[in-house]
């Protein structure tokens, strides 16, 4: 565990996921379930980027309960200093079951009813800022109030003390019929230093007809950066002056849960390490490749020598 005054800091869901191995359509006849695997996408961006080495902490709550220890254990050996993850003796680790259909589309059952993922504690937030030189949010954490009121308070104190934001708007059209989610969101797009949309959702979150026109009215806003993720086509970064393009690495996919957390972790945390915009870029578009390449949301962070052995060795000369 590390103290740094110059960690990058997580806040929201951690959660266990259950896979189903069996193909088709929800979660109502009997199947195959495989895990539990620790996830929760924050949790998943704070592990790979632990796993890079540079220094990190989290922002949650589990229960006091195995599907708790089993992701407590897994960010506490990849380097994550958890000191913040409150432990609940009243409320279950939160689980989520997954299960892919025959189009590789994805039906998800949650349970945060009831479930520890949002109990977290909001006394602290100062301390935390003053251990923090940036901060990233996920979109679906802020549909927990806790979350929300921590976030809203959170993010000015870090911008205010010269760090930096980063926001992965995670957005699902279900969230966006919400006027309050839909506040949150634009919130914290409208203070943050980079955001990291999939395709499609910025134009959604913008209520634009095309992500194109999006990326335009975002800048415009003053966000300095975007870096899109394309999936498998790769990914572009925008700002003011330029567009940069990195195609996908050809790989056998397996499970893309997670991916696009581990190619955000990937890219900042590749810049916070030193590395050139392009050549971050090239390195969180190998991430976003090899996690897709494991089964199990957390199971596709890899280690920084990992990832550099990747690119050199699928990169032309």
């Amino acid at each position: 565990m590390t103290s740094s005054s110059n960690q990058v800091m997580a806040v929201g869901e951690i959660l266990v996921e259950m896979m189903s191995l069996d193909k088709g359509e929800g979660f109502v006849e009997a199947q195959t379930i495989r895990g539990p695997f620790p996830s929760g996408a924050p949790a998943i961006f704070i592990d790979q980027m632990a796993r890079l080495g540079v220094p990190t902490s989290m922002i949650g709550a589990v229960g006091d309960d195995d599907f708790g220890r089993t992701n407590l254990q897994r960010l506490t050996s990849d380097g994550v200093d958890i000191s913040r993850v409150r432990i609940c003796p009243d409320h279950p680790t939160a689980i989520a079951f997954v299960r892919y259909r025959q189009d590789e589309s994805r039906d998800f059952l949650f349970t945060f009813n009831g479930s520890a993922a949002s109990e977290i504690d909001q006394t602290q937030i100062d301390a935390d800022v003053a251990r923090c030189s940036h901060l990233h949010i996920v979109g679906s954490s802020l549909s927990m109030p806790a979350f929300a009121d921590y976030v809203a308070k959170a993010v000015p104190a870090v911008k205010a003390r010269g760090g930096t934001v980063s926001f992965d708007p995670n957005v699902r059209p279900e969230i966006m019929k919400d006027p309050v989610m839909y506040q949150r969101l634009d919130s914290v797009l409208d203070q943050c230093d980079l955001v990291l949309p999939s395709e499609g959702e910025l134009a959604h979150l913008c209520r634009l007809a095309t992500d194109e026109e999006a990326i335009t009215a975002v800048l415009k806003r003053g966000i300095p950066e975007i870096v899109m993720k394309r999936g498998a086509r790769g990914a572009s970064r925008y700002t003011q002056d330029s567009v940069t393009d990195h195609p996908g690495f050809s790989v056998n996919e397996v499970d893309p849960t997670g991916a696009g957390d581990c190619f955000g972790a990937a890219y900042i945390g590749f810049r916070r390490l030193g590395y050139f915009e392009a050549s971050a870029l090239e390195h969180a578009c190998a991430a976003g490749a090899l996690a897709v390449g494991q089964q199990g949301p957390m199971e596709g962070a890899f280690r920084r020598d990992d990832i550099e052995a990747f690119v050199r060795q699928n990169t032309q000369s």
